[in-house]
């Protein structure tokens, strides 16, 4: 294997894994949004 090979090689695989690990930091610590409750749109009657 040549060196432009290998350097393709390295710099693709960090590309892709810095992608990876962005998107999964972003999983594990963006808080949820918080849902409406989907029962108190749909009651016809006012408490």
């Amino acid at each position: 294997m040549n060196g432009s090979a290998l350097f393709m090689m390295i710099s693709s695989m960090s590309v892709i894994t810095i992608i990876t690990g962005y998107f999964m930091y972003k999983v594990v610590y963006t808080p949820p949004k918080p849902e409406p409750d989907s029962f108190e749109f749909n009651d016809d009657e006012k408490r």
